[in-house]
């Protein structure tokens, strides 16, 4: 019979005190204990009083600089341990359930070297949602470790319960990530310290004490009821109910089902230039002095075509899920990872104070995070002439290069004799010049690269300049027509 791999048996030791300790559990780790086989994740849980001759890892968390250094130390031991008291298994306690916030557990699943089987105990979660007296699945509530509560997770409204406020400093970071305005304001958080224990903590307190009411521990966390928006939706309640209907539609509809990643790429391109109609028109609209409700039909034409750009993106979304890779709630945290880390100035200790510096500092990070050597990677060939040479001249200038135009008197005499060139060419031709076409193209070029860069300099944007006016030249065209723009389709 081949001999059992390594094996770990995690067991949880409750929320508090041994009352709240499985028979079972307490058990299979007095077992362990007598052949020298069982270890706790910390002996400065309350339950853990019970085994006092259990060795335990404390002695990490003093010596390691990172948790994340405490947690693969822990794993280290108990693969070796596992490995010397082979077949037979060692047992690992944890604080709580092995199945909730136990970090541990997650790296010691992962690992190859090592089997592990988990049996399930009471947790903190179990004696919040008595103490609370809530369903929280009716309620909704989501678990967020405090180390991760900042605003972006604040401004979603709750209901929260935030689990290892162990730190008076992370209750501080708590208070300081909740809306400060009266209309975005959270309601008063609730305070739940040592549960199940004799010197329980339940109470509300207000935001400016948050962090002055306990001595906060491993055994502290933070309920915060729900202020769902005024109309009772929440953004994220909405995207998920589009994912239900893109989840039906791949199911039953025949157009739908059939698409794939290539056949969307001509709608996307459609709907995101038809967002920039909408946005030109809105800009139009609220330039316009006397219009009577500036930009409500034009914000209603925004909205309706950032749905359908947003429907794009869940189109794609579930396309990459379905072939395994991700869906959209990893679209939403890589680009909410991504932010988070690319501003520094916010969310850490660097310093910029203008514009300028945060583009310094994004695009420095860019190229650490994606091993770049240069920045023009990653700036697609295939984009517009005019967007092209806007984004390569702002790179050019943020590595210190200044893009060289000709001097205004050349650029003067070039133009001169590309007009005199095409006043001699017959304009209904389908090829007017001929012989020296590069040389023409090459001078063109020259001259639309130094307005294009001009154009950066000033920070217009070249490419709805160039569209502006050739709209205007669509209204010139309209009117010769005797044609009224309200009754000709542009979308």
């Amino acid at each position: 019979m081949p001999q059992r791999r390594p094996h770990v048996t995690v067991v949880g030791l409750g929320p508090a005190g041994t009352e709240f300790l499985g028979i079972d559990t307490a058990a299979k780790l007095e077992a362990a204990a007598a052949a020298g086989r069982a270890f706790l994740r910390t002996a400065r849980h309350p339950a853990a009083a019970r085994f006092p001759g259990v060795p335990a890892f404390d002695h990490l968390y003093e010596g390691a600089a990172t948790f994340d250094e405490v947690y693969a130390g822990i794993v280290e031991a108990l693969a070796a341990a596992a490995r010397l008291a082979a077949p037979e298994a060692v047992v690992y306690a944890v604080p709580g359930s092995p199945l909730v916030a136990e970090r541990t557990v997650d790296l010691l699943r992962a690992d190859d070297r090592v089997e592990v089987a988990l049996h399930p105990a009471l947790s903190f979660l179990d004696l919040s949602w008595a103490v609370l007296g809530i369903d929280p699945l009716a309620e909704g509530v989501r678990l967020v470790d405090a180390s991760a509560f900042g605003p972006p997770v604040a401004s979603q409204g709750g209901p929260f319960l935030v689990a290892q406020c162990w730190s008076r400093h992370l209750l501080s970071e708590v208070k300081l990530a909740a809306p400060d305005d009266d209309d975005a304001a959270l309601p008063r958080p609730v305070l739940l310290h040592h549960l199940g224990l004799e010197d329980e903590v339940v109470v509300a307190v207000d935001w400016w004490e948050l962090d002055r009411t306990v001595e906060p521990d491993h055994l502290t966390s933070l309920y915060i009821p729900s202020s769902a928006p005024a109309d009772g939706r929440a953004a994220g309640d909405e995207v998920a109910q589009l994912v239900v209907l893109m989840d039906t539609l791949r199911e039953r509809c025949p157009w739908d089902s059939a698409q794939t990643h290539a056949s969307l790429m001509p709608h996307l391109v459609e709907e995101s230039y038809e967002v920039l109609d909408a946005l030109a028109g809105l800009a139009e609209v609220e330039a316009d002095p006397g219009a009577e409700d500036p930009g409500a039909e034009a914000y209603a034409h925004l909205e309706e075509e950032l749905g359908d750009l947003l429907f794009q993106i869940v189109f794609h979304a579930r396309l990459a899920d379905e072939a395994g890779r991700f869906d959209l709630a990893d679209v939403a945290r890589r680009v909410h990872d991504k932010l988070v880390h690319r501003h520094p100035h916010v969310f850490g200790d660097v310093d910029a104070a203008t514009a300028e510096q945060v583009v310094t500092n994004w695009e420095a990070i860019k190229k650490s995070e994606k091993g770049r050597r240069s920045v023009t990677e990653g700036i697609p060939a295939g984009l517009p002439a005019l967007m092209l040479t806007t984004k390569l001249a702002r790179k050019a200038r943020s590595v210190g290069l200044e893009p060289q135009n000709g001097s205004a008197e050349e650029t003067a005499r070039v133009l001169a004799e590309l007009q005199r060139r095409a006043e001699e060419t017959d304009p209904q031709s389908d090829d007017p010049l001929s012989g020296d076409n590069g040389d023409v193209q090459s001078a063109l070029g020259e001259m639309l690269f130094a307005i294009a860069n001009l154009a950066q300099r000033l920070g217009v944007d070249a490419e709805q300049a160039l569209r502006d006016r050739a709209l205007s030249l669509r209204t010139d065209i309209l009117e010769a027509e005797g044609v009224p723009e309200d009754q000709v389709g542009n979308r």
